[in-house]
């Protein structure tokens, strides 16, 4: 084995978990937006005015951390070599990935961190079909049943899915990687665009005011 051959297994095995690690931070990030009456339980049991501020601040940064790091690593992940080296579920993840980032900046820069802005569920909802593409590619496409169990149990369904649904399936999964790529980082690169306008508009804003 060549040193070539290893650095490219390391990196096809550092991105896959970067990957994956995405889709369950997307998971954690709905799951602590979604659970606001649970943190004002918690908040009650807090004394101190600065343990209070601290503490609404953490839990809508937390969300807005696990945001970032999903919508950064589909940035990373989302262009055709990449897409070739490793298992994603196409089109589901990549259309999850724009759809996270929709949430983000509907949070950062349209009010939605605020429980009475209609954005705030606005950036929920997203972020629930998200996370709804993103389970459903994850489990039946990227997880779906090994070369091993389709040789003692054939199934149609699972050998078309493995063969044209993973973006590193060829020679299928790499012709959609390539319609999905077209489609999807495009938008992707709109939505950030529309984030870094909407972030000069508040900073034009605040320079007036």
């Amino acid at each position: 084995m060549t040193a070539h051959t290893i650095e490219k297994a390391l990196e096809v095995w550092t991105l896959q978990n970067l990957l994956n690690f995405s889709i369950i931070l997307g998971m954690v990030a709905l799951g602590l937006t979604v659970i606001q009456q649970y943190f004002k339980s918690l908040e009650k049991k807090l004394t101190l005015r600065v343990s209070i501020e601290i503490w609404k601040i953490f839990t809508v940064l937390i969300v807005d951390i696990c945001l970032s790091f999903v919508v950064l690593t589909g940035l990373m992940i989302l262009n055709p070599d990449i897409l070739a080296d490793i298992k994603v579920a196409v089109p589901f993840v990549p259309a999850a990935m724009v759809l996270f980032a929709v949430a983000l900046v509907l949070r950062l820069f349209k009010g939605g961190h605020e429980i009475k802005n209609p954005n705030f569920f606005r950036a929920l909802w997203v972020m629930f079909a998200a996370n709804l593409i993103n389970i459903i590619g994850f489990t039946l496409v990227m997880e779906a049943p090994s070369k091993a169990y389709l040789i003692n149990h054939p199934s149609p369904f699972w050998t078309f899915i493995k063969t044209h649904l993973r973006s590193n399936a060829d020679p299928h999964g790499l012709e959609l990687s390539q319609i999905t790529f077209y489609i999807f980082f495009p938008l992707l690169i709109l939505v950030l665009i529309w984030g870094f306008f909407l972030a000069i508009k508040q900073l034009k804003n605040n320079r007036e005011n």
